[in-house]
């Protein structure tokens, strides 16, 4: 793949985009960890995540300004479309850089020249930016059947990205679901809790009485709370099963895919990816995972057993990833996707009905965008590759 040299003339001189090494592209995310900046940052922009991906290659790419400093990065994957030297260009949760530049259409216009020149024929790519927030008050009053969160006038709508999501739009990128397609690769309603300036007695105060009272069942029964190791993956694995069974869900992980993640991200930095066990009479009955990285907290993956959930394994065990996640100074404990629904009849409603009650709000972010590159054979290219996504 070509390596593009492009520039633009930007308020701090010329921006050109340059490839940086993991190492380098690790350094100016860890730069921007002290910043509310910070908080955008996704785990997804990890170098370490695109080792745990599968099928895609990696390139880390940054834009730097007429004196070397460093002004926007991003983590691109490529996945090479069978049969043709061309590839399909993702930035999960990315790019990371300054989504409120007046300058926003030249910088993503680099991006795209960038891509171009290195063979990609189409890009998607997720603004790490809340677009409507909604608090759990607001949510719960509106509960009924056949309403949806998005009938409920939000709390907050973020100025930046309504203005980011009218830019891309007037730029020709089209938002992923919308009028056909292939819908987002990740969660976009995401049920977030706030965790700076507040103690955890805040945060305790901040529960429902339903997840008090279920966190002191816990206590009462004598359920005990742990960190572990990769050598527990397999019973965090074997709950998963079980849970998946149970809630009619398939995420079509297999248990190297969690070894691989929790080597890689350890690796990168130690106690990244954390695994929490909770356990009742000497058995395992829940196993959740935390990523770390920057001022962030994200809740990844749960897992439960059928059996003895009258002890609540499962609430005591997201007490102690939200204690945890506030004394490792994260601002937010994202607890990643909710459904959109708030009819009670509906199945997937009682995610929403649980996470409702740590007292936190969704957040629906942006999305996902997606823009073939100029020229017909690059939009025939990604014509073919949303029809055959469309059939999955």
């Amino acid at each position: 793949m070509a390596v593009a040299e492009v520039q633009m003339t930007h308020s701090a001189g010329a921006l050109e985009i340059m490839p940086t090494t993991p190492e380098q592209h690790l350094a100016y995310l860890d730069s921007l960890s002290g910043r509310a900046r910070g908080e955008q940052v996704s785990f997804l922009q990890l170098p370490s995540w695109s080792a745990v991906k599968e099928g895609w290659r990696a390139e880390w790419i940054g834009w730097f300004d007429g004196t070397g400093r460093q002004r926007a990065a991003a983590q691109v994957l490529y996945r090479q479309l069978p049969g043709t030297r061309r590839y399909f260009a993702y930035i999960p949760e990315g790019p990371v850089l300054d989504w409120a530049d007046p300058a926003l259409t030249d910088v993503l216009q680099l991006l795209l020249e960038h891509l171009r020149a290195a063979g990609a024929f189409a890009v998607r790519m997720g603004p790490p930016l809340a677009y409507r927030r909604w608090s759990a008050a607001t949510l719960k009053a509106a509960v009924g059947p056949g309403r949806r969160v998005g009938d409920v006038l939000p709390d907050v709508v973020e100025p930046v990205g309504s203005a980011v999501a009218d830019r891309l739009r007037a730029a020709g990128w089209r938002r992923c679901g919308e009028v056909g397609g292939a819908g987002d690769a990740q969660p976009r309603h995401l049920f977030e809790l706030p965790l700076a300036g507040r103690s955890t007695d805040d945060l305790w105060s901040g529960c429902n009485q339903e997840w008090r009272r279920n966190i002191k069942k816990a206590q009462t029964a004598g359920v005990e709370t742990y960190l572990g190791t990769a050598e527990d993956l397999p019973a965090f694995y074997d709950l998963l099963q079980v849970t998946e069974r149970r809630d009619g869900f398939r995420l079509g992980r297999s248990l190297p895919y969690f070894q691989r993640q929790h080597r890689e991200l350890n690796a990168e930095e130690n106690g990244r990816m954390r695994l929490y066990l909770a356990r009742h009479d000497g058995e395992v009955l829940a196993a959740h995972t935390m990523i770390v990285a920057g001022r962030r907290a994200w809740y990844q993956t749960g897992a439960s057993a059928d059996h003895r959930r009258e002890v609540r394994p499962s609430n005591a065990l997201q007490w102690r990833l939200i204690r945890d996640a506030h004394s490792l100074g994260a601002t937010v404990y994202d607890m990643r996707g909710v459904p959109d629904t708030l009819d009670p009849a509906e199945r997937s409603f009682g995610l929403m009905r649980w996470k409702l009650g740590t007292g936190g709000e969704v957040a629906e972010t942006l999305g996902e965008w997606e823009l073939p590159l100029q020229g017909a054979v690059n939009r025939t290219l990604h014509r073919a590759m949303q029809a055959y996504l469309s059939r999955r």
